[in-house]
């Protein structure tokens, strides 16, 4: 029950007690017991209506003093949200002055809060921003939010700010606009971070270009080399075979050297040239059921000669049941040519092995283990790397390009396995190779 009907209640009685009181004064002795037992009875109906209006108000006073309290605590709540936020929050009036601002913006503009109420915040805006940010004031006058209007901040005595401003309006009853809440971030990590994005990119797309113009310089090269060497080795065999009698000795011996300088180098240009394919992704596998056991024991028999020179022991062991695969047999020969002439090249005494297993029923693998000067651990995380060679002072007694071990990583992967390494420095490597046997063209 609201004030208005409570005083209509208190009103009425008044009135029955006024027409009481008339009543009373013209009846007779007798009228006058009735109507004032009447009177009595009409009175205290009306004292118990007044009681639970009364019980009502005290109701709506108890309802109405708690809706207080909660407006209260959510208007702290508010404040609180508004004055401790991370970001600077402002409130102006249509015109552009400041009305409200919490702790972060004044802190963003380097000015006390009581200072900052009913400055122009176009003030805190650099000199050549300021014909812009007028222009973006009448425009927000006709929408009721702006996201992400990125300008410069120039706080008081402090360094400018690249500041990301969100801007709502704000109405009155009659939809007229009173002025604008603002909310003001500093982005300048973020601008920062971007700037150093591009940067990268752009360091990226010139690398990508590099490697696309030397990964075209080698295939070039690697061809243009190959054709004279390819008839310097040719006619050097057409001279031993045809004039092995008619030429002195040292004659036979340097064509000879000749030849075997050519090979080698026919050799090193091989490895430049499957490099640069598959740097260009252009190198594909020529997938066909082999026998591997086969393939390891031709592959061994090419390198006897050369473990023969130094006195190594060439052994191969078996431990498989289905030695057919499917392969690429010509990359699967490389990959084992490469892993037996690096464990020749670097072992002076003892053996080379070459192990072949299985790893259930999908899966085989192939070892090439041998006893010679080992791999530092420092240089076990470079080892597949291009043109790294683990010990750089050694290997540049036996030559190489440095790309075998990177060639035989990438064609291990091409063909769906993994390849890994285990050594011990002055002890001997072993190479781990494990393929699926049906192998699928990547």
């Amino acid at each position: 029950m609201d004030a208005r009907l409570f005083n209509q209640k208190i009103e009425t009685t008044y009135k029955q007690a006024a027409q009481l009181y008339k009543r009373t004064k013209v009846a007779s002795p007798e009228q006058r017991a009735e109507l004032l037992e009447q009177s009595l009875e009409e009175l205290r109906i009306t004292l118990e209506e007044l009681h639970v209006a009364e019980e009502e108000i005290l109701a709506q006073n108890q309802e109405l003093a708690i809706a207080q309290n909660q407006i209260e605590i959510e208007r702290q709540r508010y404040l609180d949200l508004f004055e401790f936020a991370p970001d600077g929050y402002i409130v102006t009036d249509a015109t552009g002055k400041i009305r409200e601002a919490n702790r972060a913006a004044a802190k963003l503009l380097n000015v006390p809060q009581q200072f900052l109420v009913g400055k122009p915040l176009i003030s805190y805006v650099p000199y050549d921003q300021r014909q812009v940010f007028r222009t973006q004031l009448q425009k927000m006058s006709q929408m009721q939010q702006m996201q992400e209007w990125e300008l410069t901040i120039c706080p008081r005595h402090a360094v400018a700010f690249d500041a990301a401003v969100t801007v709502s309006s704000m109405y009155n009853a009659s939809g007229i606009p009173m002025g604008w809440r603002w909310l003001i971030r500093d982005i300048t990590a973020r601008k920062q971070a971007e700037a150093t994005i591009r940067t990268i990119q752009l360091q990226n797309l010139q690398l990508q270009e590099a490697a696309k113009l030397r990964a075209h310089f080698l295939a070039i090269m690697s061809h243009e080399l190959r054709s004279p060497l390819n008839a310097i080795v040719g006619f050097s065999q057409l001279l031993l075979r045809q004039t092995q009698s008619a030429l002195p000795h040292n004659q036979e011996n340097m064509v000879s050297r000749i030849l075997s300088s050519g090979r080698h180098l026919l050799v090193l240009i091989e490895d430049i040239l499957d490099f640069s394919k598959v740097e260009a992704g252009k190198l594909t596998l020529k997938l066909e059921p082999l026998n591997v056991v086969d393939l390891v024991i031709a592959t061994t028999e090419e390198m006897h000669c050369l473990a023969e020179q130094k006195h190594l022991e060439l052994q191969r062991s078996f431990a498989i049941q289905s030695s057919i695969i499917t392969n690429d047999s010509v990359r699967l020969r490389q990959i084992l040519l490469n892993l037996l002439s690096n464990a020749i090249k670097f072992t002076e005494v003892g053996k080379v092995e070459v192990r072949v297993w299985e790893l259930g029923s999908d899966r085989i693998a192939i070892a090439v283990e041998d006893t010679g000067i080992g791999i530092a651990p420092e240089d076990l995380q470079s080892i597949f790397q291009p043109f790294r060679q683990g010990n750089q002072t050694l290997t540049r007694q036996h030559g190489g390009t440095g790309l075998g071990l990177a060639i035989t990583d990438s064609l291990v992967k091409m063909m769906g396995g993994k390849i890994s390494v285990e050594s011990q420095l002055g002890e001997g490597t072993t190479f781990y190779v494990e393929l699926p046997r049906q192998v699928g063209q990547q």
